[in-house]
């Protein structure tokens, strides 16, 4: 296979794989990652001379993925669609590929401890942390922490094999590694920091203060729309290069990342790929999370419920393309710290990149985990509005729009798959409330979504519930026409 891969019609790494390093272990190894972190690496090692290559693990689930990467010598396609041309690359950065119930955890932990090692990077979404979205705290309760606490030599959550992982390297006199996370959260550093050193405090007191003294948890913001791979993706990626290709995957042309510039073991010079490197990363995060993950967010929920399944059929309607344009400018933008950034040329390229027809990202998959999603996409610009006595009725639609979704039944009587890990919580407020105004009172008092203050603020609560009412009475597609004529 590696043979069939290294003959595509793509561009090739005809680097010496050899001379690279698993200086990076990377925890996550989804589609984003590969499209993304993965290119930046490829591009410094083709033409930089780079030695910095990858051990790719997966913790839990993927076992496929790691399976098919091993299968092809650690090598995969990489294809970016605009409606013009596809383009692919094959990358060649991974130098191992594991999973811990494959291989063993103890396999993994090895790896994390070779000395080469500097990094440990994290795409493993919001849920992975085990966090609550509303605080950015570890939840004690989680399932997975409480398990790994009572074993802590035998973790199965991120952050239990980083505090294992470290653990090790200090008996072994070995140097820490910096831990990055690239998963969509503001200050994702902050929140990894967070996780990381409450659950090692809760195993050992020394430990958690050597970790605070010397690991760094640099935030940074990603940006690459990289569509979940289907059958068609695979397809198309042989299509192209004439090489069929399990571990493909497709993703738009243009690519982002914002590092936070606090390594404590040295890092890849990124900036030489296009990245750029700078000391705060958080004002690049908010605007980011607020304007694309925010309006991907309100497409997702209200186009999906109007029977738009792909975000680019969202963009030819114009009633949804002008209500996320002016959610992206007059309701998230004015809340934004970033400096020296065209927020309406921003705005611009985000709708002309929704509106890429090649790329079809489902509006089902990004509707995904809102529970986690919804309180840095949409509710931290919600509390700045009301201090600051300002227009959220865009805002305000989301959020129903999110109510309407996570109720389970379409506009047509359908059932939804719902998936969210508080899933749970989430279907005994909508179970044990009837539709309309108790359903919406029900599903704001989830404080792990909501907190303890926005639903007692009775503006926002009235702003919510009639736009539910509207969505209800109306329609999604007719209720942003509605909100889109009051622009």
């Amino acid at each position: 296979m590696e043979n069939r891969l290294l003959n595509a019609k793509a561009t090739l790494p005809h680097y010496n794989r050899d001379a690279l390093q698993a200086r990076i272990v990377h925890l996550g190894f989804g589609a984003f990652h590969r499209a993304h972190q993965s290119v930046y690496a490829d591009i410094l090692a083709a033409e930089h001379g780079s030695d910095w290559g990858y051990c790719e693990v997966n913790l839990i689930g993927g076992e496929q993925q790691i399976a098919d990467l091993k299968q092809q010598d650690n090598l995969y396609t990489v294809a970016e669609m605009s409606a013009d041309a596809w383009t692919a690359r094959v990358v060649g950065v991974a130098k191992r590929a594991l999973h811990a119930q494959v291989d063993g955890l103890e396999t993994v932990l090895a790896a994390m401890c070779e000395p080469q090692v500097a990094i440990v990077s994290l795409t493993i979404t919001e849920k992975g942390y085990c966090h609550s979205p509303a605080t950015g705290q570890l939840m004690a309760d989680h399932p997975l922490i409480v398990g790994d606490l009572q074993n802590p030599h035998q973790p199965k959550s991120a952050a239990g094999v980083i505090v294992e992982a470290l653990a090790r390297r200090k008996a072994a006199g070995l140097p820490a590694f910096t831990v990055m996370s690239c998963d969509n959260m503001p200050e994702n550093g902050h929140v990894t920091r967070n996780v990381v050193c409450a659950y090692a405090r809760a195993v050992n007191g020394e430990l958690a203060d050597w970790i605070e003294a010397n690991v760094t948890f640099p935030s940074t913001m990603v940006d690459r729309i990289v569509p979940a791979v289907t059958a068609d993706t695979l397809d198309k990626i042989e299509q192209l290069t004439g090489v069929r290709d399990p571990a493909g995957v497709a993703c738009e042309p243009f690519r982002q990342w914002v590092i936070e510039d606090n390594f404590v073991a040295g890092r890849p010079e990124w900036e030489k790929a296009g990245a750029e490197l700078v000391a705060d990363v958080i004002p690049f995060e908010e605007m980011k999370l607020r304007m694309l993950n925010g309006s991907h967010s309100f497409l997702a929920y209200l186009g999906y419920l109007a029977g738009y399944q792909h975000i680019n059929e969202c963009m030819e309607d114009d009633n949804y393309r002008r209500a996320a344009h002016a959610l992206m400018l007059k309701e998230q933008a004015p809340t934004l710290k970033v400096k020296g950034v065209d927020l309406a040329h921003y705005a611009d390229l985000l709708i002309a990149r929704y509106s890429n027809t090649a790329l079809r990202h489902r509006t089902w998959q990004i509707a995904m985990d809102g529970s986690q999603k919804l309180p840095q996409r949409m509710l931290d610009s919600v509390r700045w509005h009301r201090v600051h006595q300002r227009d959220f009725s865009l805002l305000a639609l989301g959020i129903a729009g999110w109510m309407r979704y996570v109720g389970g039944v379409d506009e047509k009587g359908q059932a939804i798959e719902v998936c969210d890990p508080l899933l749970a919580v989430i279907q005994s407020a909508v179970n044990n409330s009837a539709q309309g105004e108790a359903r919406v009172q029900a599903l704001l008092g989830i404080d792990a979504i909501f907190g303890s203050e926005l639903p007692k603020d009775a503006t926002f609560v009235a702003q919510v519930k009639n736009a539910y009412q509207t969505l209800l009475e109306k329609g999604a597609k007719a209720a942003v026409a509605q909100y889109a004529a009051a622009l």
